[in-house]
C-alpha cells in the first residue's frame, strides 16, 4: 500500500489491526455484532456498576435503580463500533459522530498555522457536534504521518458556540500524507467535556479512519479542509465518524445545499 498519501504496508498493517483488532491479514465473514465498550471507560463503568450494587444490597432502591440507568448510559458513551472506512486515497473523512452545525472560511489555527502547518490563508472548517449521546471515539480525516500534536488548556464553554474553537480547552492535531497535502483538525472540550485523550503523538503513521483519540464527555471536533476541497456536506447533517465523506482533495465542486 506504499505510494501516494499511503503509509508503509507494515505501518498499515499494523495500523488496520488497530481499526479491527484481529482482523488484519484475514478474510472473514462479516456479521453485526454489539459494539464494544472502550478501554478508556471500562474504569467508569466499573464505578457506576458497583455503586448501583452496593445500594441495591443496602436495599436503597431510589438509588440503585438510577445507577443502574447510569450505568448504562456509561457503558453507551464509551462505546466503540467498527466503522467501514471508504475507500479512495483523495477522500477526508469525518473525524467524529454528530452534527454539523458550522461550514465557515477562517483562517487556521495558530497553532496549526505557517509554511509548517496550513498555512496562512482562510480555509473551510467544518465544525461536528457530539451530544452525550453520540460516540466520542474520534479517527483521523485522512492517512499519513502526524506532524503535530498541541494540546492548549482554556475554558469549558458551550461547544456548539463559534468562540470555543478559540477559548475552550482544546488539541490540534495535523496530519501529512506522502504528497505533502495537510489536513488539521481540532479536538474541543465542551460545557460537560473535561479531558480529551490522545492515542496518537508526533511521528506516528496512520490510516483513514483510525481511532486518534476521544473527548469525555459531550464536545466537538473541528476540520480544516485544505484549497481545492469544497465541503461534501450540509448544516444540519449529522455525520459518521470514518464513514461519512467531508471533502475530497483536489475536488473544488461545492455540495449541493452547502451553507456557509
Amino acid at each position: 500500500m506504499a505510494g501516494l498519501g499511503h503509509p508503509s504496508r507494515p505501518a498499515y498493517i499494523a495500523a488496520m489491526a488497530e481499526l479491527d483488532p484481529g482482523s488484519a491479514g484475514t478474510v472473514t465473514t462479516i456479521k453485526w455484532r454489539f459494539p464494544t465498550v472502550h478501554p478508556e471507560g471500562h474504569k467508569y463503568v466499573a464505578i457506576a456498576a458497583i455503586s448501583s450494587l452496593v445500594c441495591a444490597f443496602m436495599a436503597w432502591e431510589t438509588l440503585a435503580w438510577p445507577l443502574l440507568g447510569v450505568t448504562i448510559w456509561v457503558a453507551t458513551f464509551f462505546r466503540d463500533p467498527i466503522r467501514t472506512v471508504p475507500q479512495g486515497e483523495n477522500l477526508i473523512v469525518a473525524p467524529a459522530d454528530g452534527l454539523i452545525t458550522l461550514i465557515q472560511q477562517v483562517p487556521p489555527p495558530r497553532e496549526m498555522a505557517g509554511d509548517a502547518g496550513l498555512g496562512s490563508e482562510p480555509m473551510t472548517r467544518v465544525s461536528i457536534f457530539m451530544s452525550v449521546f453520540d460516540v466520542h471515539i474520534n479517527r483521523t480525516p485522512i492517512a499519513g504521518t502526524i506532524k503535530s500534536v498541541v494540546y492548549v488548556p482554556g475554558k469549558f464553554l458551550n461547544a456548539d458556540l463559534d468562540k470555543a474553537s478559540e477559548d475552550n480547552e482544546r488539541q490540534h492535531i495535523l496530519v501529512e500524507r506522502g504528497d505533502g497535502s495537510r489536513v488539521g483538525f481540532t479536538q474541543i472540550a465542551g460545557l460537560v467535556a473535561r479531558r480529551i485523550v490522545p492515542f496518537v503523538k508526533n511521528g506516528d503513521m496512520v490510516v483513514a479512519g483510525q481511532r486518534i483519540g476521544l473527548i469525555r464527555f459531550g464536545s466537538r471536533v473541528d476540520v480544516y479542509l485544505p484549497a481545492g476541497a469544497a465541503p461534501r456536506v450540509s448544516l444540519g447533517q449529522r455525520t459518521i465518524s470514518g464513514e461519512t465523506i467531508l471533502g475530497v482533495i483536489g475536488d473544488a465542486d461545492a455540495a449541493k445545499g452547502r451553507a456557509l
